[in-house]
């Protein structure tokens, strides 16, 4: 049964910077990387290329030891140039230099009816060769889902209310087909409801209200409304013991088209965002890309930092960066290395949700700020304030989950939601602590320990 769903509990970030509906000329990336340490999870990766070799957009390129099965394939055609390494040989990233047209490799096509007559176990072994299993993640743990799995339900978010983030209804426009198709197959996988949540507070799209065998739901409030942890949790609550899948509308549409046209599709629109972005608008490419010239001639400064993602979750890269496997914008603002004698204290109209740091911001919600990454402050004793609870729209304690996994306590930890929770799910109280904890990076070591034990 749909249901429908108030929040109150969030906080909005307003940044400069959000990307024009309209498509850009069209650039060409010669470079693509498939990095590793972009699928959480995955702790030995394993190669199955070598520099030289040439390779198709859905070759494998890497798998993890522990799930052999699982191909993280690659997203275009070309050769391997570099594979970058770190300490230890850890593998950083596996660059691929791509042929001017696109050659893919050929894996079965079948028509609607022929999806829907097909077995779990066929789909998900296709699924698992040509490189779109990633798109599913589990929860609890936020990693790449185990294929032998049976989740008790598949959660879909149509819509992100994170800084700047792209719009669906944009970006997969005309996409009606392959998204349904992707639908179809993820049903195959679990006994519950496949679950396509939409955003009550503004016009959906067609290509996601025009969804059959589906469960739509309408969600609206501030950030993060729009995260997939937040609907679950309200709509169908994780348990010790539980697994429930979730997937990303791209995601969904990239399986649609591995099984309609038989092949793996990592092409792309990316948002690229921030206010130190000219003109900030889409582009098409590819998953993996090389951001660089996305950005040429495209910056108002030069001393910025840039992320692939968004400022509250997304990975800093380098001019000369990747775009993450996960990740469908870039966002590039000040760089905030610089010290503010007693910047803390004065009140200005800086963006915060504490009305004694940014007093004006609040005469003007709706304003579009200029944020930097100066955190303003080092890392200190941990205030209890309370202020985490109010950014957080679930029945969890995030204040004492936090410095449960800073004392290591596991009972302590299960019992107060962490199987609820990930990263994204409690960035905004990294955003709004005053101690300057990094509560992303806590939060991951809990979850790890939990896994782990």
């Amino acid at each position: 049964m749909s249901e429908t769903i108030k929040l109150k509990k969030g906080f909005n970030i307003n940044l400069a910077g959000t990307a024009e509906q309209k498509i850009g000329e069209n650039i060409r990336t010669e470079v693509f990387a498939i990095k590793p340490t972009d699928f959480l999870g995955m702790t030995r990766p394993k190669l199955s290329v070598a520099e030289g070799d040439n390779v198709k957009a859905g070759s494998p390129i890497l798998y993890d030891k522990l799930s052999p099965e699982i191909f993280y394939t690659s997203p275009v055609s070309g050769e391997i140039i570099e594979i970058r390494r770190g300490a230890k040989r850890k593998i950083l990233e596996i660059k691929i230099l791509a042929d001017k047209e696109i050659e893919f490799v050929d894996f079965k096509k079948h028509s609607v009816s022929e999806v829907n007559s097909l077995g779990s176990s066929e789909a998900s072994t296709l699924m698992q060769q040509s490189g779109v299993w990633p798109n599913i993640i589990q929860r609890p743990y936020g990693i790449v889902a185990n294929p032998s799995d049976k989740p008790k339900s598949i959660f879909i978010s149509t819509f992100d209310t994170h800084p700047l983030a792209p719009d669906y209804g944009f970006t997969l426009k005309g996409q009606e087909q392959y998204f349904q198709l992707g639908i179809n197959v993820l049903k195959k996988f679990t006994e519950g409801s496949v679950h396509v949540n939409v955003n009550s507070d503004s016009e959906v799209s067609k290509v996601f209200t025009n969804t059959e065998g589906a469960t739509i739901n309408k969600i609206s409030g501030p950030h993060p409304a729009g995260n997939a942890g937040v609907q679950i949790h309200h709509i169908d609550p994780i348990g010790k013991g539980d697994v429930v899948w979730t997937v990303n509308p791209f995601g969904v549409v990239q399986i649609g088209k591995l099984f309609l046209e038989g092949k793996y599709d990592a092409s792309k629109i990316l948002a690229v965002t921030g206010s130190e972005v000219k003109n900030p608008q889409y582009f098409k490419t590819y998953q993996g890309a090389n951001v660089k010239k996305f950005l040429e001639n495209n910056l108002s400064q030069d001393h910025v930092r840039v992320i692939s993602g968004n400022v509250l979750t997304g990975e800093k890269i380098e001019k000369e960066g990747f775009l993450g496997y996960y990740d469908n914008q870039i966002t590039v603002i000040p760089e905030g290395d610089y010290q503010e004698m007693l910047g803390w204290i004065k009140p200005s109209g800086r963006l915060s949700i504490h009305r004694a740091f940014g007093l004006f911001s609040f005469l003007s919600p709706k304003k579009e700020h200029v944020l930097d990454s100066n955190t303003r402050g080092e890392e200190r004793a941990f205030v209890v304030t309370g202020i985490f609870e109010k950014v957080t729209p679930m029945d969890v304690l995030p204040t004492q989950l936090i410095k449960a996994i800073m004392a290591e306590d596991y009972e302590d930890m299960e019992g107060l939601g962490i199987y609820e929770v990930i990263e994204e799910d409690l960035a905004l109280c990294e955003f709004v602590d005053v101690s300057k904890h990094n509560i992303q990076e806590i939060l991951r070591t809990g979850i790890n320990l939990i896994k782990e034990s």
